[in-house]
């Protein structure tokens, strides 16, 4: 087969690759390489072709984790930046499209299929009413997709949601707030909602509690403690976690009238299991006073990162741009 289009999923930790000898077609030798090992983008996409053994494609699509304003980026939460001109020249490419990797996963939602999600609590979607995205990994990020009159596959939203101011509800969410405050001035969304964050929550809640303790420097370490060993402060900051995306996630609902459903990415809610369909996630989701009943019928949606679809929504965006939509 002769490749066609080089996909990439570029997050602030790691790098999804794979790509296709046609459009909507299978994806071949898909791969996670660690950003960190990696001097530049450029740097990764060679290693990728090389590894694989296949020539440069004649297209490429990449969602990222960062705002796509123009030629020039430069990743928020990794060092990498780079001209997309200079990739495509560099490459050889005859086209690039490069979009928010938000952007790229709402484009995939259309394909997802029921294997490929897990409910967390809702109704029935209403069909071709909005949708709305959000997921936390390395950052929070935050998408959508609207279907105007006579379009099945929607179009998304850019845009930058998990910058959002985030608010308090209680006396302890408040508490810990003002500790983020303290150390960055402006707490977004993004501050306490991402891997980062959840070390952020665990730690303002060790000050709070005057406890010394382990050194924790990652999520993982945060999430191990809280379900393998049952640290009751690491429990805690994993309630914060999941009760801060409700609240995110009811306000995003709202904002769009998301009663086509709310969908959940990222690499950090799927590691939680089950234990995330019992968090306070649901409950602070539907927490909007009078708007209580129509968030309760919102289905919510965790999405199977293995699946990849941001690659496929890649590849939807080259058909896009392609056909002038």
């Amino acid at each position: 087969m002769t490749p066609l289009r080089l996909l990439a999923d570029i997050g602030g930790t790691n790098i999804r690759l794979a790509w296709q000898d046609q459009p909507d077609g299978l994806l071949h030798d898909t791969r996670v390489l660690p950003c960190a090992q990696f001097p530049t983008v450029d740097a990764a996409l060679s290693a990728y072709l090389q590894e694989v053994g296949v020539p440069t494609p004649r297209e490429a699509a990449f969602g990222i984790a960062n705002p796509v304003l123009g030629d020039a980026i430069r990743m928020t939460n990794h060092s990498w930046s780079f001209s997309q001109r200079a990739v495509r020249e560099a490459f050889g490419f005859e086209r690039l499209v490069v979009i928010n990797d938000f952007t790229a996963l709402a484009l995939a939602l259309p394909l997802l299929t029921p294997d490929q999600l897990r409910p967390v609590g809702g109704g029935e979607a209403v069909p071709g009413a909005a949708i709305a995205l959000l997921g936390p990994g390395t950052g929070l990020g935050v998408s959508g997709l609207v279907f105007p009159p006579g379009s099945s596959l929607g179009v998304p939203l850019s845009g930058e949601g998990g910058h959002v101011t985030l608010a308090a509800q209680t006396q302890r969410e408040f508490d810990v707030l003002a500790l983020l405050q303290e150390r960055y001035g402006h707490v977004s969304a993004e501050r306490a909602v991402c891997g980062a964050g959840l070390v952020d929550l665990y730690h303002a809640l060790r000050r709070l509690a005057q406890r010394g303790g382990k050194e924790i420097s990652s999520a993982a370490q945060v999430t191990e403690l809280a379900l393998q060993a049952n640290d009751p402060l690491a429990l805690e900051a994993l309630e914060l976690f999941s009760g801060f995306l409700g609240n995110v996630a009811g306000n995003l609902a709202l904002t769009l009238g998301a009663r086509g459903g709310v969908f959940i990415g990222g690499g950090m809610v799927p590691r939680l299991g089950n234990w995330f369909d019992e968090s306070p996630f649901r409950a602070r989701f539907e927490s909007k006073g009078r708007f209580q009943p129509y968030l309760a019928t919102i289905p919510c949606w965790v999405i199977d990162p293995s699946a990849t679809p941001a690659l496929y929504g890649a590849s939807r965006a080259l058909d896009i741009a392609g056909s002038g939509g």
